[in-house]
């Protein structure tokens, strides 16, 4: 089997943030999108929206850029849009956050998206499927060619661990605290095709894979291959899914950053003949388990002999190191906000600070939409990391 890939020129991006419908009354989710998206501006004849998207439940409304090259256009461009959304949505009482998942909904209440695509889903997977009322955001990073995509693919697998320990932003849910920084890592990854990348070494190998599994039955096309960092051959780029949704623009265009530099490093590195970071498979997935629980407060493995550090201290050195290409690539400023969230708390730990408080999710809902609308982050005494 071939499967061609579209080069891209340079590290290109694409961001896709899946956002919350909130009831402006109740904080509870609303499950309205057909309606919302029904009375935007730009649409095709055909109902759909460049720029706005469906996903399987009615809760939510995909936001996505087009091709940018730096991470401020790909904020520019998801700044014009959610504005777009903000103003289609008032009118029906109706607000925005980002969090991978709701605080307080319940998945059961959940309504799923008109779409044929989805009923066929959720017929195939049932009730994985038909709980998966979780938020996401994805970043597409370009490729010049598909040589380079799975050495990449498996040196941004050693870095799971840091993209969702920065983003972890689902604590609560329906209702309860699970213990966990992202409790949607969990939901999502209870579906087939889901987790880390399998570390195939090349090209070859992935097309061999992909074969071997439309030929099993297990996929019907390649997109349905879920996994956290995954090629998209048609785009040209590898794209990072393991990220929880976040709550404000600073914290996507630091997603987007750090997605873009590491590219960037690994690319260039490649260049230069080096041989890319790669970890066992066990390491890999026992580190996204680690970040899953713990967030940024994680003991992560760094090498196959079982050594570990800190989590936050590598993420430092992470910082360090691509401060140079940041700076190069022009999102040093979004980059070093991930500095401001080891400082403040990712969200899930801002979101427990505020429960700590009020000791009410309606005031955590409250907060998720503050900081959606204000691009800021909400602090309390208790929130702000203190080593």
């Amino acid at each position: 089997m071939t499967i061609e890939w579209n080069p891209s020129p340079g590290p290109t991006l694409g961001v896709e943030w899946e956002v919350q419908l909130i009831d402006a009354q109740t904080r509870m989710l609303r499950q309205d999108a057909a309606t919302v998206m029904a009375g935007l501006p730009g649409l095709a004849e055909s109902g759909e929206h460049p720029k706005m998207r469906h996903e399987l439940m009615q809760s939510t409304v995909e936001v996505v850029t087009g091709i940018c090259g730096t991470v401020a256009e790909a904020k520019a461009d998801l700044d014009v849009t959610m504005k777009e959304l903000q103003r289609t949505a008032e009118p029906h009482g109706i607000v925005l956050a980002g969090a991978g998942t709701h605080p307080m909904s319940d998945w059961r209440d959940a309504k799923m998206a008109p779409s044929q695509r989805y009923s066929e889903l959720v017929e195939q997977i049932q009730w994985p499927a038909r709980r998966l009322q979780t938020y996401a955001v994805h970043v597409h990073v370009g490729l010049r060619d598909e040589t380079r995509v799975m050495p990449v693919i498996n040196a941004l697998a050693v870095y799971l661990p840091h993209f969702l320990g920065l983003t972890a932003s689902s604590p609560f849910w329906s209702g309860i605290d699970t213990g966990l920084a992202s409790t949607r890592s969990v939901v999502f990854g209870a579906l087939p095709n889901t987790g880390p990348p399998p570390g195939l070494p090349d090209w070859t190998h992935f097309e061999q894979y992909m074969d071997t599994q439309l030929r099993a039955g297990t996929i019907r096309t390649i997109k349905e291959v879920w996994w956290d960092i995954r090629p998209h051959p048609d785009f040209g780029t590898v794209e990072v899914r393991i990220a929880d949704a976040v709550p404000t623009f600073r914290e996507i265009g630091m997603v987007a950053a750090l997605a873009q530099c590491l590219v960037q490093l690994f690319d260039s590195q490649l260049d230069r003949g080096y041989r890319l970071p790669v970890r066992s498979q066990w390491v890999v997935r026992d580190n996204k388990w680690r970040a899953t629980r713990y967030g940024l407060d994680a003991i992560v493995i760094t090498d196959d002999a079982g050594a570990t550090a800190p989590l936050r201290d590598e993420i430092y050195e992470l910082l360090r190191e691509l401060e140079p290409i940041a700076w190069r690539l022009g999102c040093a400023n979004e980059l070093a906000v991930a500095s401001e969230v080891l400082e403040c708390g990712a969200s899930y730990e801002r979101q427990r600070a505020v429960y700590g408080r009020y000791a009410d999710l309606t005031s955590v809902v409250d907060a998720l939409v503050t900081e959606f609308a204000e691009d800021r982050f909400i602090l309390t005494e208790s929130g702000r990391h203190r080593g």
